[in-house]
Protein backbone atom coordinates (compact mmCIF):
# COMPACT_ATOMS: atom_id res chain seq x y z
CA UNK A 1 0.00 0.00 0.00
CA UNK A 2 1.41 3.13 -0.74
CA UNK A 3 1.62 6.30 1.65
CA UNK A 4 -0.91 8.92 0.42
CA UNK A 5 0.31 12.00 -0.81
CA UNK A 6 0.87 15.13 1.31
CA UNK A 7 -1.57 17.87 2.04
CA UNK A 8 -0.76 21.28 -0.01
CA UNK A 9 -2.50 24.41 -0.56
CA UNK A 10 -3.06 26.46 3.06
CA UNK A 11 -0.62 23.63 4.71
CA UNK A 12 2.34 24.75 2.51
CA UNK A 13 3.81 28.14 1.51
CA UNK A 14 3.94 29.58 -2.26
CA UNK A 15 7.76 28.07 -1.99
CA UNK A 16 6.03 24.85 -0.93
CA UNK A 17 7.06 24.27 2.39
CA UNK A 18 5.05 23.03 5.04
CA UNK A 19 3.41 25.91 7.11
CA UNK A 20 4.34 25.59 10.45
CA UNK A 21 1.55 24.94 13.47
CA UNK A 22 0.67 28.41 15.23
CA UNK A 23 2.47 26.86 18.06
CA UNK A 24 5.99 27.07 16.29
CA UNK A 25 5.67 29.90 14.90
CA UNK A 26 4.42 31.65 18.17
CA UNK A 27 8.27 29.99 19.41
CA UNK A 28 10.02 31.82 16.83
CA UNK A 29 8.05 35.09 16.70
CA UNK A 30 10.58 36.29 19.16
CA UNK A 31 13.86 35.53 17.23
CA UNK A 32 15.84 37.86 14.82
CA UNK A 33 13.84 38.23 11.91
CA UNK A 34 15.88 40.91 9.68
CA UNK A 35 19.17 42.62 10.38
CA UNK A 36 18.82 44.86 12.52
CA UNK A 37 21.42 47.59 11.34
CA UNK A 38 19.74 47.38 7.91
CA UNK A 39 16.45 47.72 8.38
CA UNK A 40 17.17 50.74 11.36
CA UNK A 41 19.59 52.49 9.37
CA UNK A 42 16.90 52.65 6.42
CA UNK A 43 14.32 53.85 8.67
CA UNK A 44 16.08 56.34 10.32
CA UNK A 45 18.29 57.49 6.31
CA UNK A 46 14.25 57.93 5.12
CA UNK A 47 13.21 60.18 9.11
CA UNK A 48 16.26 62.28 8.15
CA UNK A 49 15.35 62.72 4.60
CA UNK A 50 11.90 63.66 5.68
CA UNK A 51 12.91 65.53 8.36
CA UNK A 52 15.07 67.77 5.78
CA UNK A 53 12.44 68.60 3.41
CA UNK A 54 10.29 69.38 6.41
CA UNK A 55 13.03 72.07 7.68
CA UNK A 56 13.44 73.65 4.27
CA UNK A 57 12.34 77.38 4.97
CA UNK A 58 10.09 76.13 7.99
CA UNK A 59 9.97 79.51 9.30
CA UNK A 60 8.23 80.89 6.18
CA UNK A 61 5.60 82.22 6.14
CA UNK A 62 6.29 84.67 9.14
CA UNK A 63 3.16 84.77 10.21
CA UNK A 64 0.80 83.65 12.65
CA UNK A 65 -0.55 80.33 10.29
CA UNK A 66 -4.08 78.89 10.83
CA UNK A 67 -5.09 78.27 14.64
CA UNK A 68 -0.75 78.76 15.33
CA UNK A 69 -1.78 81.76 16.44
CA UNK A 70 -3.90 80.23 19.57
CA UNK A 71 -1.01 77.13 20.05
CA UNK A 72 2.32 78.62 19.87
CA UNK A 73 0.87 81.76 22.61
CA UNK A 74 -0.25 78.58 24.79
CA UNK A 75 2.84 77.12 24.30
CA UNK A 76 5.20 80.52 25.33
CA UNK A 77 2.48 80.74 27.87
CA UNK A 78 2.88 77.18 29.51
CA UNK A 79 6.84 77.15 29.54
CA UNK A 80 6.99 80.88 31.22
CA UNK A 81 4.19 81.11 33.51
CA UNK A 82 3.24 77.22 34.15
CA UNK A 83 -0.11 77.53 32.82
CA UNK A 84 -1.66 79.31 29.64
CA UNK A 85 -2.70 82.77 29.90
CA UNK A 86 -4.79 84.92 28.24
CA UNK A 87 -2.99 87.21 25.99
CA UNK A 88 -3.85 91.30 24.57
CA UNK A 89 -5.43 92.76 21.90
CA UNK A 90 -2.38 93.10 18.96
CA UNK A 91 -0.09 90.56 20.40
CA UNK A 92 0.15 88.80 17.55
CA UNK A 93 2.18 91.64 15.79
CA UNK A 94 3.98 92.35 18.85
CA UNK A 95 5.55 88.89 19.21
CA UNK A 96 6.35 88.57 15.67
CA UNK A 97 8.51 92.08 15.75
CA UNK A 98 10.41 90.22 18.44
CA UNK A 99 8.34 91.57 21.60
CA UNK A 100 6.82 88.70 23.89
CA UNK A 101 6.87 90.31 27.07
CA UNK A 102 3.90 92.52 26.89
CA UNK A 103 1.60 90.52 25.11
CA UNK A 104 -0.07 88.61 28.59
CA UNK A 105 -2.82 89.07 30.92
CA UNK A 106 -2.51 87.48 34.71
CA UNK A 107 -5.71 85.53 33.96
CA UNK A 108 -5.80 81.69 32.51
CA UNK A 109 -7.17 81.15 29.39
CA UNK A 110 -10.01 78.93 28.57
CA UNK A 111 -8.29 76.33 27.01
CA UNK A 112 -10.70 73.57 24.80
CA UNK A 113 -7.45 71.00 24.49
CA UNK A 114 -4.87 69.52 26.60
CA UNK A 115 -1.43 70.33 27.13
CA UNK A 116 0.71 67.57 26.17
CA UNK A 117 1.29 68.64 22.67
CA UNK A 118 1.77 72.48 23.50
CA UNK A 119 4.43 71.27 25.77
CA UNK A 120 6.22 69.93 22.71
CA UNK A 121 5.73 73.11 21.13
CA UNK A 122 7.14 74.99 23.65
CA UNK A 123 10.32 72.92 23.78
CA UNK A 124 11.31 74.39 20.65
CA UNK A 125 10.23 77.79 21.13
CA UNK A 126 12.29 77.39 24.22
CA UNK A 127 15.10 76.17 22.12
CA UNK A 128 14.86 78.15 19.16
CA UNK A 129 12.84 81.83 20.28
CA UNK A 130 9.45 82.98 19.81
CA UNK A 131 9.11 82.57 15.92
CA UNK A 132 7.88 80.78 13.13
CA UNK A 133 10.74 78.62 13.14
CA UNK A 134 10.74 77.94 17.10
CA UNK A 135 7.37 77.37 17.90
CA UNK A 136 7.00 74.83 14.32
CA UNK A 137 10.14 72.93 14.93
CA UNK A 138 8.92 70.07 17.24
CA UNK A 139 6.00 69.21 14.68
CA UNK A 140 9.08 68.87 12.18
CA UNK A 141 10.74 66.48 14.13
CA UNK A 142 7.56 64.64 15.40
CA UNK A 143 6.21 64.32 12.35
CA UNK A 144 9.69 63.11 10.60
CA UNK A 145 9.96 60.57 13.84
CA UNK A 146 6.38 59.28 12.70
CA UNK A 147 7.67 57.96 9.75
CA UNK A 148 10.57 56.31 11.18
CA UNK A 149 7.98 54.39 12.98
CA UNK A 150 5.92 53.84 9.96
CA UNK A 151 8.83 51.95 8.99
CA UNK A 152 9.10 49.99 11.48
CA UNK A 153 5.82 48.89 12.07
CA UNK A 154 5.69 48.52 8.00
CA UNK A 155 8.79 46.54 8.20
CA UNK A 156 6.76 44.13 11.59
CA UNK A 157 3.69 44.11 9.31
CA UNK A 158 5.37 42.42 6.04
CA UNK A 159 8.35 40.62 7.52
CA UNK A 160 9.97 42.81 4.51
CA UNK A 161 12.54 46.13 4.66
CA UNK A 162 11.58 47.42 1.48
CA UNK A 163 7.88 47.04 2.41
CA UNK A 164 8.63 49.03 5.74
CA UNK A 165 10.57 51.80 3.61
CA UNK A 166 7.78 52.18 0.81
CA UNK A 167 5.30 52.41 4.31
CA UNK A 168 7.67 55.17 5.44
CA UNK A 169 8.06 57.15 1.99
CA UNK A 170 4.32 56.90 0.94
CA UNK A 171 3.69 58.67 4.26
CA UNK A 172 6.36 61.12 4.09
CA UNK A 173 4.87 61.94 0.27
CA UNK A 174 1.57 62.92 2.08
CA UNK A 175 0.37 66.65 1.67
CA UNK A 176 -1.45 66.38 5.07
CA UNK A 177 0.92 65.29 6.98
CA UNK A 178 3.59 66.78 5.14
CA UNK A 179 1.79 70.39 6.42
CA UNK A 180 0.94 69.74 9.86
CA UNK A 181 4.66 68.52 9.99
CA UNK A 182 5.22 72.25 9.33
CA UNK A 183 3.12 73.91 11.42
CA UNK A 184 2.46 74.54 15.43
CA UNK A 185 -0.95 72.58 15.58
CA UNK A 186 -1.69 69.86 17.76
CA UNK A 187 -3.05 66.88 15.35
CA UNK A 188 0.25 65.87 13.98
CA UNK A 189 1.26 64.85 17.97
CA UNK A 190 -1.98 63.40 18.44
CA UNK A 191 -1.10 60.63 15.10
CA UNK A 192 2.48 60.47 15.80
CA UNK A 193 1.87 59.03 19.73
CA UNK A 194 -0.96 56.83 18.48
CA UNK A 195 1.07 55.28 15.80
CA UNK A 196 3.82 54.72 18.53
CA UNK A 197 1.05 53.10 20.34
CA UNK A 198 -0.33 50.52 17.67
CA UNK A 199 2.82 49.69 16.73
CA UNK A 200 3.49 48.95 20.67
CA UNK A 201 0.56 47.04 20.33
CA UNK A 202 1.65 44.92 17.62
CA UNK A 203 5.20 44.39 19.03
CA UNK A 204 2.84 42.82 22.24
CA UNK A 205 0.96 40.79 20.39
CA UNK A 206 4.39 39.09 18.79
CA UNK A 207 5.70 39.16 22.44
CA UNK A 208 2.69 37.71 23.93
CA UNK A 209 2.82 34.89 21.94
CA UNK A 210 6.22 33.99 21.73
CA UNK A 211 6.05 33.64 25.56
CA UNK A 212 3.07 32.00 25.74
CA UNK A 213 4.79 29.05 23.49
CA UNK A 214 8.71 29.39 25.74
CA UNK A 215 6.12 28.96 28.77
CA UNK A 216 3.96 26.07 27.09
CA UNK A 217 6.60 23.37 25.86
CA UNK A 218 3.42 21.35 24.08
CA UNK A 219 -0.23 22.00 23.17
CA UNK A 220 -2.50 21.99 26.07
CA UNK A 221 -4.80 19.09 26.48
CA UNK A 222 -6.52 20.09 29.68
CA UNK A 223 -10.20 21.08 28.56
CA UNK A 224 -10.08 23.30 32.29
CA UNK A 225 -6.39 24.82 31.51
CA UNK A 226 -6.57 28.61 31.21
CA UNK A 227 -2.48 28.19 29.84
CA UNK A 228 0.34 30.74 30.98
CA UNK A 229 -1.60 33.32 33.65
CA UNK A 230 1.19 34.68 36.19
CA UNK A 231 3.77 34.78 33.69
CA UNK A 232 1.84 37.11 31.38
CA UNK A 233 0.47 39.71 33.81
CA UNK A 234 3.01 41.96 33.23
CA UNK A 235 3.12 43.01 29.41
CA UNK A 236 6.14 45.25 28.73
CA UNK A 237 4.87 46.51 24.96
CA UNK A 238 1.42 47.39 26.82
CA UNK A 239 2.37 49.42 29.38
CA UNK A 240 4.72 51.37 26.67
CA UNK A 241 1.58 51.66 24.90
CA UNK A 242 -0.33 52.86 27.86
CA UNK A 243 1.81 55.90 28.18
CA UNK A 244 1.75 56.58 24.47
CA UNK A 245 -2.61 56.47 24.65
CA UNK A 246 -1.96 58.72 27.91
CA UNK A 247 0.21 61.20 25.54
CA UNK A 248 -2.09 60.84 22.56
CA UNK A 249 -5.49 62.14 24.50
CA UNK A 250 -3.09 64.28 26.64
CA UNK A 251 -2.94 66.38 23.05
CA UNK A 252 -6.36 65.66 21.80
CA UNK A 253 -9.38 63.84 23.20
CA UNK A 254 -10.05 62.33 19.83
CA UNK A 255 -7.24 59.14 20.70
CA UNK A 256 -9.86 57.89 23.23
CA UNK A 257 -11.51 56.03 20.26
CA UNK A 258 -8.85 54.28 18.52
CA UNK A 259 -7.59 53.25 22.45
CA UNK A 260 -11.10 51.66 23.17
CA UNK A 261 -10.86 49.59 19.68
CA UNK A 262 -7.63 48.76 19.67
CA UNK A 263 -8.20 47.87 23.31
CA UNK A 264 -10.91 45.73 22.68
CA UNK A 265 -8.66 44.10 19.61
CA UNK A 266 -5.72 43.17 21.73
CA UNK A 267 -8.13 40.99 24.08
CA UNK A 268 -9.13 39.20 20.71
CA UNK A 269 -5.67 38.90 19.53
CA UNK A 270 -4.63 37.28 23.20
CA UNK A 271 -7.62 34.86 22.83
CA UNK A 272 -6.57 33.74 19.61
CA UNK A 273 -3.59 33.13 20.83
CA UNK A 274 -4.72 31.12 23.66
CA UNK A 275 -7.44 28.99 21.74
CA UNK A 276 -4.30 28.28 19.23
CA UNK A 277 -2.30 26.53 22.30
CA UNK A 278 -5.30 24.40 22.80
CA UNK A 279 -6.95 26.40 25.28
CA UNK A 280 -11.13 26.03 25.73
CA UNK A 281 -13.34 28.96 25.53
CA UNK A 282 -10.47 30.87 24.95
CA UNK A 283 -12.53 34.38 24.70
CA UNK A 284 -14.02 33.92 27.61
CA UNK A 285 -11.24 32.96 30.12
CA UNK A 286 -8.73 35.22 27.94
CA UNK A 287 -11.32 38.18 29.02
CA UNK A 288 -10.06 37.61 32.98
CA UNK A 289 -6.37 36.57 31.87
CA UNK A 290 -5.73 38.69 29.72
CA UNK A 291 -8.79 41.59 29.33
CA UNK A 292 -8.00 42.57 33.41
CA UNK A 293 -3.75 42.99 33.18
CA UNK A 294 -4.46 44.79 29.58
CA UNK A 295 -6.72 47.31 31.20
CA UNK A 296 -4.36 48.18 33.70
CA UNK A 297 -1.63 48.43 31.37
CA UNK A 298 -3.62 50.53 28.37
CA UNK A 299 -6.25 52.45 30.47
CA UNK A 300 -5.30 52.97 34.34
CA UNK A 301 -1.74 53.94 32.78
CA UNK A 302 -3.15 56.01 30.02
CA UNK A 303 -5.03 57.93 32.84
CA UNK A 304 -2.48 58.59 34.68
CA UNK A 305 -0.07 60.19 31.57
CA UNK A 306 -2.97 62.00 30.72
CA UNK A 307 -3.74 63.31 34.11
CA UNK A 308 0.56 64.27 34.40
CA UNK A 309 -0.15 66.54 30.96
CA UNK A 310 -2.56 68.60 33.10
CA UNK A 311 0.37 69.31 35.52
CA UNK A 312 0.14 73.25 35.19
CA UNK A 313 -3.32 72.93 35.56
CA UNK A 314 -3.67 71.75 38.48
CA UNK A 315 -0.77 73.47 40.22
CA UNK A 316 -2.31 76.60 39.51
CA UNK A 317 -6.16 75.41 39.91
CA UNK A 318 -6.89 78.41 42.27
CA UNK A 319 -6.28 80.34 39.16
CA UNK A 320 -8.78 78.71 37.00
CA UNK A 321 -11.40 78.40 40.10
CA UNK A 322 -11.52 82.29 40.45
CA UNK A 323 -11.85 83.39 36.75
CA UNK A 324 -13.13 80.55 34.92
CA UNK A 325 -15.81 78.59 37.28
CA UNK A 326 -18.40 81.21 35.96
CA UNK A 327 -17.64 80.72 31.88
CA UNK A 328 -20.27 80.43 29.14
CA UNK A 329 -19.77 77.13 28.76
CA UNK A 330 -20.34 76.27 32.65
CA UNK A 331 -23.47 78.32 32.23
CA UNK A 332 -24.55 76.64 28.99
CA UNK A 333 -27.69 74.65 28.81
CA UNK A 334 -28.67 76.11 32.35
CA UNK A 335 -25.48 74.60 33.75
CA UNK A 336 -24.35 76.66 37.19
CA UNK A 337 -20.73 77.48 38.56
CA UNK A 338 -18.35 75.18 40.12
CA UNK A 339 -18.84 74.29 43.66
CA UNK A 340 -15.43 75.26 44.44
CA UNK A 341 -16.15 78.81 42.99
CA UNK A 342 -16.46 80.59 46.88
CA UNK A 343 -14.98 77.64 47.99
CA UNK A 344 -11.64 79.04 51.29
CA UNK A 345 -8.94 77.68 49.97
CA UNK A 346 -8.13 73.95 51.45
CA UNK A 347 -5.29 72.03 52.70
CA UNK A 348 -3.50 69.11 52.66
CA UNK A 349 -5.85 66.28 51.17
CA UNK A 350 -8.55 68.40 51.28
CA UNK A 351 -6.97 71.11 48.76
CA UNK A 352 -5.94 67.80 46.57
CA UNK A 353 -9.79 67.17 46.58
CA UNK A 354 -10.92 70.49 45.66
CA UNK A 355 -8.41 71.04 42.92
CA UNK A 356 -9.77 67.30 41.47
CA UNK A 357 -13.00 68.46 41.78
CA UNK A 358 -12.55 71.63 39.51
CA UNK A 359 -10.35 69.81 37.17
CA UNK A 360 -13.49 67.90 36.92
CA UNK A 361 -15.56 70.62 36.05
CA UNK A 362 -13.46 72.40 33.79
CA UNK A 363 -12.87 68.55 32.29
CA UNK A 364 -16.90 69.24 31.65
CA UNK A 365 -17.16 72.82 30.05
CA UNK A 366 -14.60 71.65 27.67
CA UNK A 367 -16.76 68.71 26.33
CA UNK A 368 -19.78 70.82 26.60
CA UNK A 369 -17.50 73.75 24.10
CA UNK A 370 -16.73 70.38 21.88
CA UNK A 371 -20.43 68.33 21.63
CA UNK A 372 -22.52 71.46 21.98
CA UNK A 373 -21.86 75.14 22.20
CA UNK A 374 -20.09 74.82 18.72
CA UNK A 375 -23.90 73.05 17.00
CA UNK A 376 -24.92 75.03 13.95
CA UNK A 377 -21.64 76.76 13.64
CA UNK A 378 -20.00 77.61 10.57
CA UNK A 379 -16.16 77.77 9.12
CA UNK A 380 -15.05 78.61 5.23
CA UNK A 381 -12.93 75.46 5.35
CA UNK A 382 -15.38 73.47 7.24
CA UNK A 383 -15.79 69.81 5.63
CA UNK A 384 -17.99 66.62 6.15
CA UNK A 385 -16.19 63.89 7.46
CA UNK A 386 -17.73 61.80 5.26
CA UNK A 387 -16.45 63.10 2.56
CA UNK A 388 -12.40 63.17 3.69
CA UNK A 389 -11.53 59.88 2.13
CA UNK A 390 -12.24 61.52 -1.02
CA UNK A 391 -10.18 64.62 -0.26
CA UNK A 392 -13.70 66.79 -0.42
CA UNK A 393 -12.54 70.48 1.35
CA UNK A 394 -9.04 71.52 1.72
CA UNK A 395 -7.71 74.08 4.34
CA UNK A 396 -6.29 77.24 3.28
CA UNK A 397 -3.33 78.36 5.90
CA UNK A 398 -2.22 81.25 4.66
CA UNK A 399 -2.40 82.99 0.87
CA UNK A 400 -0.79 86.23 -0.39
CA UNK A 401 -2.74 87.27 -2.81
CA UNK A 402 -2.96 89.39 -5.95
CA UNK A 403 0.59 89.76 -6.77
CA UNK A 404 1.46 91.84 -9.42
CA UNK A 405 3.87 90.94 -12.73
CA UNK A 406 7.52 92.65 -12.17
CA UNK A 407 6.52 92.31 -7.74
CA UNK A 408 8.06 90.45 -5.26
CA UNK A 409 9.25 87.93 -8.09
CA UNK A 410 5.96 87.62 -10.09
CA UNK A 411 6.85 86.52 -13.62
CA UNK A 412 3.17 86.30 -14.62
CA UNK A 413 1.76 88.06 -17.87
CA UNK A 414 1.04 91.25 -17.79
CA UNK A 415 -2.87 90.55 -17.74
CA UNK A 416 -2.75 87.77 -15.05
CA UNK A 417 -1.17 87.79 -10.89
CA UNK A 418 0.89 85.47 -9.04
CA UNK A 419 0.21 84.08 -5.60
CA UNK A 420 1.90 82.49 -2.67
CA UNK A 421 -0.49 79.62 -0.46
CA UNK A 422 -0.26 76.89 2.15
CA UNK A 423 -3.01 74.51 1.62
CA UNK A 424 -3.84 71.81 3.69
CA UNK A 425 -4.76 68.96 1.23
CA UNK A 426 -3.46 65.33 0.53
CA UNK A 427 -1.60 63.44 -1.71
CA UNK A 428 -4.68 62.59 -3.96
CA UNK A 429 -2.59 59.10 -5.17
CA UNK A 430 -2.20 57.91 -1.66
CA UNK A 431 -5.67 58.92 -0.09
CA UNK A 432 -7.78 57.74 -3.69
CA UNK A 433 -5.67 54.58 -3.72
CA UNK A 434 -5.90 54.13 0.00
CA UNK A 435 -9.96 53.96 -1.11
CA UNK A 436 -9.28 50.54 -2.96
CA UNK A 437 -6.71 49.46 -0.63
CA UNK A 438 -9.19 49.60 2.57
CA UNK A 439 -12.36 47.43 0.80
CA UNK A 440 -9.16 45.33 -0.28
CA UNK A 441 -8.12 45.12 3.41
CA UNK A 442 -11.80 44.40 4.60
CA UNK A 443 -11.83 41.72 2.45
CA UNK A 444 -8.24 39.48 3.67
CA UNK A 445 -9.40 40.58 7.05
CA UNK A 446 -12.72 38.79 7.12
CA UNK A 447 -12.16 36.24 4.14
CA UNK A 448 -8.46 35.44 4.57
CA UNK A 449 -8.48 36.10 8.41
CA UNK A 450 -5.20 38.13 7.70
CA UNK A 451 -5.02 39.62 11.38
CA UNK A 452 -2.92 42.37 10.20
CA UNK A 453 -5.38 43.95 7.64
CA UNK A 454 -7.39 44.29 10.75
CA UNK A 455 -5.29 46.57 12.22
CA UNK A 456 -5.83 48.73 8.98
CA UNK A 457 -9.82 48.46 9.17
CA UNK A 458 -9.77 49.14 12.96
CA UNK A 459 -6.96 52.01 12.46
CA UNK A 460 -9.61 53.52 10.22
CA UNK A 461 -12.34 53.01 11.71
CA UNK A 462 -11.92 53.98 15.25
CA UNK A 463 -10.26 57.36 13.87
CA UNK A 464 -12.54 58.10 11.27
CA UNK A 465 -16.33 56.96 11.81
CA UNK A 466 -16.79 58.93 14.82
CA UNK A 467 -16.02 62.69 13.54
CA UNK A 468 -19.42 61.09 11.74
CA UNK A 469 -21.53 62.10 14.99
CA UNK A 470 -19.94 65.91 15.28
CA UNK A 471 -20.92 67.18 11.33
CA UNK A 472 -22.70 69.45 12.45
CA UNK A 473 -20.30 71.85 14.25
CA UNK A 474 -16.93 72.91 12.16
CA UNK A 475 -14.31 70.41 11.54
CA UNK A 476 -11.62 70.05 9.09
CA UNK A 477 -10.15 67.55 6.97
CA UNK A 478 -6.83 67.46 8.65
CA UNK A 479 -8.43 66.00 11.33
CA UNK A 480 -7.81 62.74 9.34
CA UNK A 481 -4.33 62.77 9.60
CA UNK A 482 -4.60 60.29 12.67
CA UNK A 483 -6.39 57.92 10.34
CA UNK A 484 -3.67 58.62 7.52
CA UNK A 485 -1.29 55.72 8.83
CA UNK A 486 -3.71 53.31 8.32
CA UNK A 487 -4.58 53.95 4.81
CA UNK A 488 -0.75 53.96 4.14
CA UNK A 489 -0.44 50.63 5.86
CA UNK A 490 -3.25 49.27 3.57
CA UNK A 491 -1.79 50.18 0.62
CA UNK A 492 1.50 48.47 1.61
CA UNK A 493 -0.09 45.30 2.70
CA UNK A 494 -2.53 45.27 -0.78
CA UNK A 495 1.70 46.38 -2.08
CA UNK A 496 2.56 43.16 -0.66
CA UNK A 497 0.03 41.08 -1.91
CA UNK A 498 0.22 42.13 -5.50
CA UNK A 499 4.18 41.58 -5.65
CA UNK A 500 3.71 38.21 -3.85
CA UNK A 501 5.73 35.96 -1.23
CA UNK A 502 7.81 34.27 -3.52
CA UNK A 503 11.43 35.68 -4.06
CA UNK A 504 11.78 33.55 -7.55
CA UNK A 505 11.21 35.61 -10.39
CA UNK A 506 8.36 35.46 -12.20
CA UNK A 507 5.69 36.43 -14.72
CA UNK A 508 3.17 37.13 -12.01
CA UNK A 509 6.04 38.41 -9.81
CA UNK A 510 7.37 40.98 -12.54
CA UNK A 511 3.94 42.45 -12.98
CA UNK A 512 3.53 42.82 -9.26
CA UNK A 513 6.37 45.02 -9.21
CA UNK A 514 5.78 46.96 -11.89
CA UNK A 515 2.26 47.72 -10.55
CA UNK A 516 3.59 48.88 -7.31
CA UNK A 517 6.12 50.43 -8.20
CA UNK A 518 4.19 52.69 -10.81
CA UNK A 519 1.68 53.10 -7.83
CA UNK A 520 4.44 54.80 -6.03
CA UNK A 521 5.81 56.92 -8.55
CA UNK A 522 2.52 58.30 -9.27
CA UNK A 523 2.21 59.03 -5.29
CA UNK A 524 5.88 60.46 -5.99
CA UNK A 525 5.25 62.76 -9.15
CA UNK A 526 1.94 64.47 -7.29
CA UNK A 527 4.16 65.13 -3.91
CA UNK A 528 6.28 66.97 -6.63
CA UNK A 529 3.27 68.68 -8.07
CA UNK A 530 2.11 69.69 -5.23
CA UNK A 531 4.76 71.23 -3.40
CA UNK A 532 4.47 74.12 -3.96
CA UNK A 533 0.66 75.03 -2.76
CA UNK A 534 2.11 72.87 0.43
CA UNK A 535 5.33 75.49 0.60
CA UNK A 536 3.96 78.83 0.21
CA UNK A 537 6.19 78.85 -3.45
CA UNK A 538 5.62 81.73 -5.84
CA UNK A 539 2.77 80.89 -8.66
CA UNK A 540 0.95 82.28 -11.26
CA UNK A 541 -2.62 82.38 -11.70
CA UNK A 542 -2.87 79.63 -13.97
CA UNK A 543 -0.07 77.32 -12.39
CA UNK A 544 -2.50 77.45 -9.31
CA UNK A 545 -5.08 76.53 -11.42
CA UNK A 546 -3.63 73.28 -12.66
CA UNK A 547 -3.25 72.16 -8.99
CA UNK A 548 -6.46 73.01 -8.03
CA UNK A 549 -8.53 70.02 -9.94
CA UNK A 550 -11.90 70.85 -8.45
CA UNK A 551 -13.89 74.15 -7.18
CA UNK A 552 -14.28 72.72 -3.83
CA UNK A 553 -10.48 73.12 -3.48
CA UNK A 554 -10.59 76.79 -3.60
Amino acid sequence: MTSAAPRVGLSRTALGRVVPTAWARARGAGGRLEDPVVSWSAAFGIGLFALLLRLWHLGTPHAFEFDETYYAKDAWSLAHFGYVREYVGGANDQILDGNTTHGWKDSPSMIVHPEAGKWLIALGEKAFGMDPFGWRIASAVVGSLMIVVMCRLGRRLTGSTALGCVAGLLLSLDGLQFVLSRLALLDIFVAFWTLCAVSCLVNDRLWHRAKMARLTPEPVTDSRSWGPVRALLFRPWLLLSGICWGLAIGTKWEALYPLAAFGILTWLWSAGARRSFGVRWPIVKSAVADGIPAFAHLVLVALVVYLATWTGWLIHAQQYETHLSATQYTHYNGGKDWPTRNEPDAHGLGEVKQTLTSFLHYQHDVFIFHTQFLNDATHTYASKPSGWLFINRPVGVDADVDIKPGTRGCDAPADSTCLRQVLLIGNPVIWWGGIGALLFAGAMWVGARDWRFGVTIVGTASTWLPWLQYDDRPIFIFYAVVTLPFIVLALTLTMGKVIGSSPLPSPRRTAGVIAAGSFFVLALVNFAWFWPIWTDQMLTHSEWLDRIWFERWI
